[in-house]
């Protein structure tokens, strides 16, 4: 079995060194090895190189020290993406003057971070759980249409009607035209609905081509059923 003096060598020279460069955080690891090993205070200190003052001065933090961590801890809450450095300033203006380190350190100590940010996803679920947005589990179950408008060379608008498969990322048609209108997806889709068949919900936003009387009736004449894009949600479109 190794010596008290080796064995506190080691625990220091371990991975965890870097968490013990702190006086604080010395004067616990010299109290536990007094407790583990029974080690005297003055050869735990003399290994760590901790001054016995140091050991034995009991810290005692600013009189505004708890009111302050309170209130780093509630801006932290309320600003999930602010770091120590946003909640210094916010502090600031709110009527602290805090020393940027003296915020770090507190930070640090509560344990608080910044969470990774997150992927962008679309609106899928509510706050419930209930899904709001009908998501394609197999080919020919969700088709999405809409129209994309372009220019040619010289000037001229144009338009194209694009016909695709959510599950398989498949375009089942691109129609051209200068002009398209409700009487335009209803030619289209009825001949891809011949040679492919008619999907179980077909999708759209909510222009003025797709919300048509003559559109409604015919695609729930063939057994296909509507699925609107949520207002103001571009992501879903």
């Amino acid at each position: 079995m190794r010596g008290v003096k080796e064995t506190i060598q080691w625990m220091v020279s371990s991975p965890e060194r870097a968490a013990l460069l702190s006086p604080s955080r010395r004067r616990q690891c010299i109290d536990h090895m007094r407790q583990a090993l029974g080690v005297s205070e003055r050869r735990a200190c003399r290994t760590l190189g901790q001054h016995r003052s140091t050991q034995r001065k009991v810290p005692c933090g600013l009189p505004d020290e708890e009111q302050l961590t309170d209130d780093i801890i509630e801006l932290a809450r309320e600003s999930g993406r602010y770091g120590s450095r946003m909640i210094t300033g916010m502090l600031n203006n709110s009527g602290w003057h805090v020393n940027h380190k003296r915020d770090e350190r507190i930070w640090r100590q509560e344990g608080q971070k910044v969470p990774q940010k997150q992927t962008k996803k679309g609106r899928l679920w509510l706050n419930d759980g209930s899904c709001i947005r009908l998501r394609p589990e197999r080919s020919n179950h969700v088709w999405s249409y809409d129209f994309v408008q372009d220019r040619t060379h010289d000037g001229r608008v144009y338009r194209t009607l694009n016909i695709i498969d959510e599950f398989t990322k498949e375009a089942r048609m691109i129609r051209v035209k200068r002009n398209l209108n409700s009487v335009d997806v209803v030619d289209a889709l009825s001949n891809l609905f011949i040679l492919r068949g008619p999907p179980e919900y077909i999708r759209s936003d909510n222009g003025a081509e797709f919300i048509a009387k003559k559109v409604h009736a015919w695609i729930g004449a063939v057994g296909t059923k509507t699925a609107f894009i949520a207002p103001g949600s571009p992501w879903e479109n």
